[in-house]
């Protein structure tokens, strides 16, 4: 089971920390990726991290904005975002894909355990 938390509305250039609890399974059998989705949108990722390795890739469009940090034994995953803008309003999601590297190359395929999602929103 995985739990998102965090969002919420912060003025433009503010900043938020999201978090993925991950629960029920081994830690360390899945990835934690980050997506977000806004109406009449596909779902798209933003950053995925291997649980093992630490292994961190970034969508384009976040680097140098969004850090995402993994603290095992807690089994959570965060999502740092800096320097919000508007058109990160969304809804953030947090997924799970099992026994294989993360990647956003292939959009939601293969994240198989979703998070409930969190509401950001950014006001400018």
């Amino acid at each position: 089971q995985l739990q998102a938390s965090g969002g919420g509305s912060v003025q433009a250039g503010g900043s938020l920390r999201l978090s993925c609890a991950v629960s029920g399974v081994r830690f360390t059998d899945y990835d934690i990726a980050w997506f977000r989705q806004v109406p009449g949108k596909e779902r798209e990722g933003l950053s995925c991290i291997g649980t093992i390795d630490g292994e961190a890739i970034y969508a384009d469009f976040v680097k140098g904005r969004f850090t995402i940090s993994k603290d095992n034994a807690k089994q959570v995953v965060y999502l740092q975002m800096s320097n919000l803008q508007s058109d990160d309003t969304a809804v953030y999601y947090c997924a799970a894909i099992f026994s294989l590297p993360c990647t956003l190359r292939d959009g939601v395929n293969g994240y198989d355990h979703w998070g409930q999602g969190t509401q950001v929103t950014v006001s400018s």
